[in-house]
């Protein structure tokens, strides 16, 4: 990891602890999840919007003048728009997506769910979806909270993260295996 990302970790750990705690402690967990959970599809579906909370030219004016606008024309109030306008004011906003994804960590946490990255090489059909649900739920012991991604580069089979573990039974991966075994042979 490095120094950037270790550094934006940490600033993303320690605001989403801040926002968690003050929406656990005025009973708005849900209503902030909503809000955060709006803001990073926004943030998906717009380039000109991760460009603007990334850029380091836009000044910190000019950012918390959009990202209050943002935040009023979505209806996201306090505390989510409070927490955007204090990153946009300390130059943070560049952290805003690993935020969120701290943030949902914690609530999945509280919920007692465990996160389960997919990644599939076709988009997996919602029988598809329910099936590696259960099946992962049952590896895990616990309730999932699965996220699907498509890369057509696995050509086939699917890559599955649930904690620390990992199980990669694409093609991809196959293929690589067998080329290395192929070098070791000839």
């Amino acid at each position: 990891m490095s120094d950037r990302s270790a550094s934006t970790a940490g600033i993303a750990g320690r605001y989403a602890a801040a926002i968690f705690e003050l929406a656990e402690e005025s009973d708005k967990l849900e209503s902030v999840e909503g809000h955060l959970g709006a803001l990073k599809a926004a943030i998906g579906e717009s380039d000109d919007f991760a460009a603007l909370i990334a850029s380091p030219i836009v000044s910190r004016e000019d950012q918390g003048a959009a990202m209050a606008a943002i935040c009023k024309a979505m209806e996201i109030g306090a505390p989510v728009s409070s927490l955007v306008g204090l990153m946009a004011a300390k130059r943070r906003l560049f952290a805003l997506p690993q935020v969120i994804e701290a943030f949902s960590a914690l609530l999945a946490k509280k919920r007692g769910v465990v996160a389960a990255e997919v990644t599939a090489a076709t988009p997996l059909t919602a029988a598809q979806q329910e099936e590696l649900e259960a099946v992962i739920k049952k590896f895990a012991g616990a309730d999932i909270a699965l996220d699907v991604t498509v890369d057509e580069a696995l050509i086939g089979g699917l890559v599955v993260k649930v904690g620390s573990k990992m199980i990669d039974t694409s093609i991809r991966s196959r293929l690589a295996s067998l080329e290395t075994a192929m070098k070791e042979v000839g």
